[in-house]
């Protein structure tokens, strides 16, 4: 655990006024703790505005008027950011002498984590994170990723790779799309908020996936003509396919879990060994 994400969690935790208030301090922060640059300032020409607090979005009204909002922070190709200010939640006796000690003007947040408003508030930011995406300009393209932040308390992730707007979707599953603050702790946590700032496209499964195949068909590919320089290559194709066949099944469950992969594990270093086994089964 780095030795200031104790400080930062701690920092941040207590914070319960406005969103206005808190979140352009805990977004910069924020990428200090990740190591990753903060925002750049705004400038006059909003097209150069690629990575800033408060970006310009504008939205056509039905009477042909026009509205401008803006985008708690937002980065060209990577993200739009929504940022919420929830509370935590107080004992009643707390409650009652708070609300008789605070003055009317200040607020104290979005909604109490935990309740039902809460979950409802979050659900409204990331709509509100896709209206805007779906309001910027066709120049700037459609960011990978949302992402709705409650200060001080938790950040969502949701993403659509196929950069058409057709879904954003909790990433990387619903189970897991919420990083509470105190778990970034966890490094892996860390690298994947670090990847949606700097690289968001390298989290796509199926980029991934694609890259990995093109790996494994090179190798089996070596690994194919050194079998041929000893056997014929349809005898090759063969074994191989039987093996590739074999890995599936292991996968998807056909055959006991690691039988396969533990019998190739025994004959790495017993080749001749590794022959005399497969011959009943077909030889190249």
């Amino acid at each position: 655990m780095p030795s200031n994400a104790e400080q930062f969690v701690k920092r941040w935790q207590q914070s319960s006024a406005s969103e206005r208030a808190n979140y352009a301090l805990f977004l910069s922060e924020l990428c200090d703790f990740l190591d990753i640059p903060r925002p750049d300032p705004s400038q006059a020409d909003d097209f150069a505005n690629t990575y800033v607090i408060d970006k310009a979005v504008v939205f056509q009204n039905l009477d042909g008027s026009t509205t401008t909002n803006f985008i708690d922070l937002y980065k060209r190709h990577c993200f739009v950011l929504e940022a919420k200010q929830g509370s935590n939640p107080q004992p009643e006796s707390a409650a009652t002498l708070a609300s008789l000690c605070t003055p009317r003007r200040m607020k104290r947040g979005t909604a109490v984590r935990g309740t039902h408003g809460w979950d409802e508030a979050m659900l409204a930011a990331r709509g509100q994170a896709e209206r805007y995406a779906k309001a910027l300009p066709a120049s700037e393209g459609w960011p990978p990723f949302l992402i709705v932040v409650d200060v001080g308390h938790s950040i969502e992730l949701y993403a659509d790779f196929s950069l058409t707007d057709k879904a954003y979707l909790p990433f990387p599953d619903p189970r897991s799309f919420r990083i509470l603050l105190h778990r970034l702790e966890q490094e892996p946590l860390r690298r994947r908020l670090s990847a949606v700032w700097l690289d968001p496209l390298s989290l796509d499964a199926s980029r991934i996936t694609a890259k990995v195949t093109r790996e494994v068909a090179a190798k089996l590919a070596l690994l194919a003509r050194h079998l041929e320089n000893q056997h014929s290559p349809k005898a090759v194709a063969e074994f191989l396919t039987r093996c590739i066949f074999t890995s599936f099944s292991e996968d998807v469950g056909l055959l006991p879990e690691r039988s396969w992969l533990s019998l190739l594990e025994s004959l790495r270093y017993d080749v001749a060994n590794f022959l005399t086994w497969r011959k009943p089964y077909g030889r190249p």
